[in-house]
């Protein structure tokens, strides 16, 4: 009985601490997307000449939305790229 006890207490830490990674690698993904969206859109809307590397998906991967306004903002002030 004390064992049974146990896995199930064991099985719910294991699932809320699966949930709150999930969760956060959730957030993570919309965020890299968002500042991938808004890179394109100002790579062939406002016609900012961006170019696409390793090291820019990586600052959108990481910073986000924040990073790519930062990478948009070094672009058109010609710093970068």
């Amino acid at each position: 009985m004390v064992m049974e006890l146990i896995i199930v207490l064991v099985a719910i830490i294991a699932a809320f601490i699966l949930y709150k990674v999930l969760k956060s690698i959730k957030n993570m993904v919309v965020n890299t997307v968002l500042g991938i969206v808004i890179l394109l859109v100002a790579k062939f809307v406002l016609g900012i000449n961006i170019a696409f590397t390793w090291v820019t998906i990586l600052v959108c991967a990481l910073a986000g939305v924040v990073g790519a306004l930062l990478l948009v903002l070094l672009a058109y002030l010609g710093i970068t790229f």
